[in-house]
């Protein structure tokens, strides 16, 4: 694996110093083997959404314990954003992912050879690695091949989006006859993506520092604390004392993890760094846009789902069908996120930006003017399907240059914490909204889901109009490929 002497036998030099390119080099072979790794990544948050209502009966697991579930997996995602990155940045990206892709690969494995409800609580945790897959692998790519960052970003994202609603689909078809054989979808995409992050080279980015315990303890509770009052204030009660206790002590706790980042030489996450305009833009725009576009996708299904004879409204959708159109949503976003390059060089860097959240907002506005046939819904959702794409493009990808090399990881991680908190948000606001507009015997009125796409549309736009307070100036300009020399060895 990029040792002297493989089957490879090639080093890059760079300023003097040797270093292995690993057996896949810098090329289509190596954003082969990253697109393998981001595949899994999407199997795996693909797969257990359809799985969970019908394995939850057969384990005994009430709706209460399954939201629980969904709770601890968000937990883990908020938690290990910021953790893995920055230990990237620190001790080796290839490092890290191999970390990040066996935590996920043994709790897929855990949660298909034992489905229990302890199983499923430990395997979901695990699994929560796979938010340091792009932050790790932005890392590898703009210090191997950063005349490919752009190009190689977006076809990443692209592969997300597909595996997530393939993951789906394939998990429904395993699980028609038994409820855990969905579990095992993810199994075998884990051993290929453990044997690509064998073969990636590492990151040649300079690194030093220390890890502060301090500091990741204290956002732990913090990020935890926020999470969870996020997730569980609809339930408690906005004004109960357990929401307002909770999100006290995710301000005060986060206030604090603040002032030691900012007066430690060796901080867990640089706060400075969003007094950068670039950054500060492009992580609220990515805030807003995850708001809707992917708050709103649990909405989504249940609308698709809806009985109309029972309801007034919906499609009247099994879970085949709203799987089927989930992953017609997908494959618009591979076609959003494939276009972002080309994009970006001819309209520019914020004025793309602009466009994702313009385009999230036409998809709701559409909902809500003609939601009546499932045609007219779904022209709607394939447009925030495609602004979907395009906004986790351009964002990762900015993200990745506004700052030095060394701060990659961290600065797309960053970014993945502002996907999430944003979808989190999202997700509770429009429960807030569905609770305040029930019918009887808890049926969702129209008026809901129509509050709920006004909402989404309207902090599209002021996503959008965050979007022009980038300025994009020159990103980091691309290395130029460093000589190679071939040395023979021994295979």
């Amino acid at each position: 694996m990029g040792t002297k002497g493989s089957a490879a036998g090639t080093r890059e030099s760079t300023g003097g110093a040797a270093l292995p390119v690993g057996r896949l080099g810098t090329g289509r072979a190596m954003l082969a083997a990253m697109a393998t790794v981001v595949v899994f990544s999407g199997v795996v948050q693909g797969c257990l959404t359809p799985l969970l209502p019908e394995l939850g009966d057969r384990l005994g697991i009430s709706g209460v314990g399954q939201n629980n579930l969904y709770l601890l997996s968000q937990c883990a995602f908020a938690v290990l954003t910021p953790l893995l990155s920055r230990l990237g940045d620190l001790y080796g990206h290839r490092r890290l992912l191999r970390v990040a892709l066996t935590m996920a690969a043994a709790g897929s494995l855990l949660m298909a050879v034992r489905p229990t409800v302890a199983t499923l609580a430990v395997g979901m945790v695990l699994q929560g690695a796979v938010v340091g897959f792009f932050p790790l692998l932005a890392g590898i790519l703009r210090s191997r091949a950063p005349e490919r960052g752009r190009t190689g970003m977006s076809l990443l994202v692209g592969a997300l989006l597909i595996a997530i609603g393939v993951g789906g689909l394939v998990a429904g078809a395993l699980s028609e006859r038994h409820a855990a054989a969905g579990l095992w979808a993810a199994v075998p995409v884990a051993v290929l993506a453990l044997v690509a992050g064998l073969l990636l080279p590492d990151s040649d980015t300079a690194r030093g520092g220390r890890f502060h315990f301090g500091a990741a303890a204290l956002l732990t509770v913090g990020l935890v604390a926020l999470v969870l009052v996020l997730a569980q204030g609809a339930a408690w009660g906005w004004a109960s004392a357990r929401s307002v206790g909770t999100g006290a002590l995710a301000v005060v706790v986060l206030a604090v993890w603040v002032t030691v980042e900012r007066r430690t030489a060796h901080p867990l996450v640089s706060v400075r760094m969003l007094s950068d305009r670039r950054l500060a833009a492009v992580s609220a725009h990515t805030f807003c846009a995850a708001f809707g576009a992917i708050g709103f996708l649990g909405a989504n299904a249940l609308f698709l789902g809806a009985d109309p004879e029972r309801t007034g409204y919906g499609m009247g959708l099994g879970p085949q069908s709203i799987a089927t159109v989930s992953l017609a949503m997908v494959v618009a976003g591979f076609a959003g996120s494939t276009a972002t390059p080309s994009l970006a060089r001819r309209i520019g860097d914020r004025a793309e930006l602009a466009t994702g959240g313009a385009l999230i907002a036409l998809g709701f506005l559409g909902m809500v003017l003609a939601h009546a046939t499932l045609p007219q819904y779904l022209a709607s959702a394939l447009v925030v399907g495609l602004a979907t794409g395009l906004f986790e493009s351009i964002t990762r990808t900015l993200s990745a240059e506004i700052v030095p090399e060394r701060q990659t990881a961290l600065a797309v991680g960053l970014n993945e914490l502002a996907l999430s908190l944003g979808a989190a948000i999202g997700a509770a606001v429009i429960g807030g909204l569905f609770a305040a507009h029930q019918r009887s015997a808890g049926v969702i009125a129209l008026s809901g889901y129509m509050w709920s796409w006004g909402v989404c549309a309207a902090v599209a736009l002021v996503g959008s109009a965050l979007a022009l307070a980038y300025r994009g100036g020159a990103p980091a300009a691309p290395r130029t490929a460093p000589p190679v020399t071939v040395e023979k060895g021994l295979a």
